[in-house]
């Protein structure tokens, strides 16, 4: 026995187990184990049957990621396979826990497969930009059929051991608890019944009903197509899964080396693989060891019963967290429980959730008109009216009704979190927690660290925010904070371009060929031209939109025209609006703009903005930026952010650009001095 394996034969059954905290990655002194191992099991005349367990908390859950992108040393992952089918003898995986992407492959390899029920099982390499390169592609098809396969390879989302059972990925169920010996029970039957070890490899009864239909891979493509946008990867494995029906095995295996070796070299994988990482990374904050206590939150108060309010006490609810609701009138209150229950009821219709569990989930609200039911919560989170007189009334009231010892947030997306912590007589225990909208649905949270806020807050929130399934970024203060300020100065070019010569579509095709789900005018429809002006007095092309009474969507369109179905169509009535305007203002209609210019004038001050953020100390680090960017707001993740993106263009491009910009239309163009200090010295944001 070594540090990471270790022996034993029982009955005739090798029983080989890894033990290679903290998930058993197939990491190279993993495979030389495996390797080393596996042929002095099949070379032992005792052993009739070998069973390939972990110990820990999982089976093998995946590849060792920190190989990506270095060489990689003998044996790799398909020599390990090619020993372990050529054992001579049935070999069984024996599952618990995860086996994911190359544990799996691993499992696929082998000829028999038990799992404890609580396992999953998945090849969720999609999500890194990858596909399964040890051959996954090619086994799994030739076990579950090409849709199944399809299915999971393509959404990277693992099912459960009674799935895997459904559908033949694993052959029994053990019981927890009881893996190893249910596993060596099982080979024993193996052996006595004379069970053939038959390889996945061989197996055609699942593959052939598809060969020769590549209507089959259309029709999937063509499902897909939404979802797949702009990602290599669901391609490539589609590639692979066509060659596992029409080519033979080994055939099949070079079709999938060739198009995992093209995924590796990708801006498209590097730029996932970085978001992995980046997400892993918001939570590190330099001055606030893990070791920091946090407060317990065991009851919420949430003001404001509004969109924002309601989606935020979901947020608790799902985690089993009483929430006290308040809001100044009956109306609103019942309004925003309607649409809490609403929620829940729809996700109960689509089966999310049991009728019993929506009840459950209500039954932790307790409605509350005034403030004065706060005095015994934990945390009261503030999402009223973005005005910093209503929000500074609410919280020196908060410091006379909140108790000692709990945490006053506000939703603010853009205010003075210190200026409304100065309200109270305790701004140390005031920080932000920004929600985006819908608040139950997104994923991100900014945590706002005011400059009095205690640090046990600052951990507390960084939990909190797992704990309701959310990932947090630390923010320090500024106007927006990181995501909608960085994104603020999008908007801002983009009603610039507009009056110069790009029409709102023109703008907005470019926005959503580089990625995101709309442009920034269909956006601004959505969201409603009313609401986006609101509180401006200067004359803007929306303000004149708004005094047509149109309002976007919701009414009578606004820079575009809707039919009955919502789709839009380039409005004449917004064309007159935005040349009347530009005439106004004095500025020449240019005509159209090729697409690279309109993207260069959209991004490149969005990396600049972000070059600013990370120089005033208000994030952390660029992959926050990043991470707050794609959470927040979309951006697409094959680029991996507006950082590593700007990274992959190369930044004394953008800075010369930004030159030329600064040149033509003023100041705002400015490089960031950060910008310029690295694209003088060849360096990066991003790449180390």
């Amino acid at each position: 026995m070594n540090d990471i394996v270790s022996l034993d034969i029982e009955s005739g059954i090798g029983i080989l187990t890894i033990d290679s905290p903290p998930v058993n990655a197939l990491g190279i002194n993993v495979r030389r184990a495996l390797d080393n191992n596996f042929k002095a099991l099949a070379a032992d005349e005792r052993v009739q049957a070998i069973v390939l367990l972990c110990a820990g908390r999982t089976f093998f859950a995946g590849a060792d990621i920190t190989e990506f992108g270095k060489p990689m040393e003998s044996p790799q992952l398909p020599d390990v396979f090619e020993t372990i089918e050529a054992a001579g003898k049935p070999v069984i995986a024996a599952i618990h826990g995860t086996a994911l992407g190359g544990g799996l492959e691993t499992a696929l390899v082998c000829h028999f497969r038990i799992a404890v029920p609580s396992a999953k099982l998945g090849l969720p390499e999609v999500n890194l930009g990858l596909l399964p390169g040890a051959g996954g592609t090619q086994r799994l098809p030739r076990i579950v059929g090409v849709e199944v396969a399809l299915e999971m390879m393509t959404s990277g989302r693992p099912i459960s051991a009674k799935d895997a059972l459904a559908n033949g990925v694993i052959d029994a169920l053990a019981n927890d608890g009881k893996l190893r010996e249910d596993a060596v029970a099982f080979a024993r039957k193996i052996v006595d019944e004379r069970r053939p070890a038959v390889r996945v490899r061989d197996l055609e009864t699942m593959i052939e009903t598809a060969r020769g239909r590549p209507e089959i891979f259309a029709a999937f493509r063509q499902k897909n197509a939404r979802a797949f946008r702009g990602f290599k990867a669901p391609d490539a494995i589609i590639k692979c899964v066509e060659a596992a029906v029409n080519l033979p095995f080994d055939e099949g295996i070079a079709v999938e080396r060739a198009q995992f070796m093209t995924l590796m070299a990708s801006t498209e994988s590097a730029a996932q693989r970085y978001v992995f990482f980046a997400e892993r990374e918001t939570s590190k904050i330099p001055d606030v060891p893990p070791t920091t206590p946090t407060l317990p939150i065991a009851k919420a108060g949430v003001i404001g019963a509004g969109t924002m309010g309601g989606g935020i006490t979901m947020n608790f609810l799902n985690a089993g967290i009483p929430v006290t609701l308040c809001e100044m009138s009956q109306e609103a209150l019942d309004r925003g429980l309607g649409v809490i229950r609403k929620n829940y009821e729809n996700s109960a219709a689509k089966g999310k959730l049991t009728p019993a569990q929506v009840e459950q989930r209500l039954g932790l609200i307790t409605p509350a008109l005034g403030l004065d039911a706060l005095h015994d919560v934990d945390l009261v989170i503030e999402a009223v009216f973005e005005e910093m007189s209503v929000k500074k009334d609410i919280f020196g009231k908060l410091d006379a009704i909140v108790k000692p010892g709990a945490i006053l947030a506000s939703n603010t997306s853009y205010l003075d979190i210190d200026e409304i912590a100065a309200a109270t007589s305790r701004p140390e225990w005031v920080m932000g927690l920004h929600f985006f909208s819908p608040a139950n649905v997104m994923r991100l949270l900014e945590v706002v660290r005011g400059k009095e806020t205690k640090l046990d807050l600052i951990a507390t929130g960084m939990k909190l925010a797992k704990s309701i399934g959310k990932t947090p970024v630390l923010s320090r203060v500024c106007h927006g904070f990181i995501a909608n300020r960085i994104m603020t100065v999008r908007g801002v070019q983009a009603n610039a371009l507009v009056l110069e010569g790009p029409t709102p579509a023109e703008i907005d095709k470019v926005v959503y060929d580089y990625g995101f789900a709309m442009g920034q005018f269909q956006m601004m429809d959505l969201v409603g031209l009313d609401v986006i002006g609101r509180g401006i007095n200067e004359r803007t092309v929306n303000g004149d939109l708004v005094k047509r009474d149109r309002l976007g969507q919701k009414k009578n369109g606004g820079y575009y025209d809707y039919d009955a179905s919502r789709n839009p169509t380039p409005s004449p009535v917004a064309a007159a609006l935005i040349a009347d305007f530009a005439a106004y203002k004095g500025i020449e209609n240019h005509g159209p703009q090729s697409a690279d210019e309109i993207l260069a004038r959209l991004n490149y001050v969005i990396v600049n903005e972000g070059a600013k953020i990370l120089e005033e100390g208000i994030a952390l680090r660029a992959s926050d930026i990043d991470m707050a960017c794609i959470l927040g707001y979309g951006w697409p993740v094959y680029t991996g952010g507006p950082m590593f993106w700007g990274d992959t263009v190369g930044l004394p491009k953008i800075v010369a650009k930004l030159k030329e910009y600064q040149a033509k239309y003023g100041e705002t163009f400015k490089p960031a001095a950060l910008l310029e200090k690295l694209a003088d010295e060849g360096k990066s944001f991003t790449r180390g």
